[in-house]
């Protein structure tokens, strides 16, 4: 069965916002890093001239962060759209 128009919708604007928010979450734990530390966050943590505790420091800190904001901004979008209990809001 296809999805309703409402849910299609509010999956793609779900992307678009998890994208969104993505992008707003690297700056943000960028700066963060840089104020902890005192120094960028590794570009290449893989590189062997990284030293481990900074990489899997960072590694943790990205996929954390922006896995939550990712979730915050998708359920957000659909919670706008949908409704509470996953049904289109319908306008009026």
């Amino acid at each position: 069965m296809a999805k309703k128009e409402g849910e299609l919708a509010a999956q793609i604007m779900g992307g678009v916002s998890a994208l969104v928010a993505g992008y707003a979450a690297r700056k943000v734990l960028t700066f963060a890093w840089t104020r902890a530390t005192g120094k960028e966050p590794p570009t290449e943590p893989e590189s062997l001239d990284v030293g481990l505790g900074e990489a899997v420091g960072w590694a943790v800190v990205t996929g954390v962060g922006m896995e939550v904001a990712r979730v915050l901004a998708v359920r957000a979008t659909q919670r706008r759209m949908l409704g509470r209990r996953g049904h289109r809001v319908e306008a009026g």
